[in-house]
């Protein structure tokens, strides 16, 4: 597997060459959200707000007003939380296209409750004209620039940074509500996004040779969610369908799967493994996602509550965990 070192970086300062429309704003922020160089680049078009969230929102909303596109760089829960209001009625009400580039999704951070954000889904899915948008690998946050940018309206993205794996080929970018399939089989049916695509991909090869036919779903695309793969996926699926997300398991991917089938009226078992209406603690990416059940184990015990009997699988079948230190020169979880 290909490992990219921050892939962001470089690739936003290429793809910003010809757009002098596009301009970022931070809260802080600058290095950690991987913007430092950009302003450096383009110091005419970056704006530091400071520790002032709010603030930022106003700014963003006028500046799309006269005609810019603004992308806000900052970590995820420095978007939804302490400016929802400015966020909802200064830019999504009036569906302006402000680009949030949120960082340290879920549990991708050791920074505990205060910058965990474990519950954005849930509250960006519920608010109007916002699309949203979930990287899961290097080709990921590098075509989510495009599809952002042909969005006339706002934009949340949760994106990854630091070291990142290439688990998609460079020549087949995101697609705006277009799911990947990367494995098929009529037994279950496995949805993940973000992080949580390549904990299932360690469990792929496993369940197969346990004679467990598993069609693994990955999804970039939370909202709109009207892929009609989704459904067919669903639908394939002989004994249910299993979640995995780096988020609650309420109101994020599960959600969203759950919605499509109580509307389709498909009459099939829903298992959805995430944070168990629970905040986590501050610890590796690893020890929280093994200890919240994120991870490829906790997805083989669930296919197994699903299938209703055991497939004999242990964790040294699974393709081994690629760890990534906290404090490296790429700062995969560091604040």
């Amino acid at each position: 597997m290909e490992i990219v070192k921050r892939p962001h970086v470089q690739n936003f300062i290429d793809w910003s060459a010809d757009k002098p429309e596009v301009v970022v704003l931070t809260a802080d922020l600058t290095n950690s959200s991987e913007v430092g160089n950009w302003r450096d680049t383009y110091p005419d078009r970056f704006f530091p707000m400071k520790m002032a969230e709010q603030n930022m929102m106003g700014f963003a909303a006028g500046l799309a007003r006269e005609g810019y596109q603004p992308w806000i760089h900052t970590f995820a829960v420095f978007i939804y939380r302490r400016p929802f209001d400015q966020m909802a009625m200064s830019i999504a009400y009036p569906n302006l296209p402000v680009r949030f580039v949120g960082f340290l999704p879920g549990i991708t951070t050791p920074g505990g409750v205060t910058h965990q954000a474990i519950e954005d889904l849930s509250v960006m899915r519920a608010t109007p004209n916002m699309v949203i948008l979930e990287t899961g690998d290097a080709t990921e946050v590098e075509s989510v620039l495009d599809v952002a940018h042909s969005i006339d309206g706002p934009v949340y993205i949760r994106m990854l940074r630091g070291e990142v794996p290439r688990l998609f080929p460079k020549d087949e970018p995101m697609r705006l509500d277009r799911v990947r399939i990367l494995s098929e089989g009529d037994d279950v049916t496995v949805f993940t996004a973000g992080i949580t695509t390549e904990e299932a991909m360690r469990a792929a090869a496993p369940l197969a040779a346990a004679g467990v036919g598993m069609t693994h779903v990955h999804v970039s695309t939370h909202k709109p969610f009207a892929d009609p793969m989704i459904l067919e996926s669903i639908r394939r699926a002989k004994y249910g369908v299993v979640t995995l997300e780096n988020h609650t398991i309420v109101g994020g991917l599960g959600s969203a799967v759950a919605e499509v089938m109580a509307e389709n009226a498909v009459g099939k078992r829903l298992v959805r493994l995430g944070l168990q209406d629970t905040y986590a603690h501050g610890a590796s990416r690893q020890y929280l996602m093994k200890e919240y059940g994120l991870d490829a184990p906790a997805l083989v015990k669930g296919i197994e509550d699903l299938l209703g009997r055991p497939t004999g699988i242990t964790e040294s079948d699974l393709e081994g965990v690629r760890i990534e230190a906290v404090h490296s020169l790429a700062k995969a979880e560091a604040l």
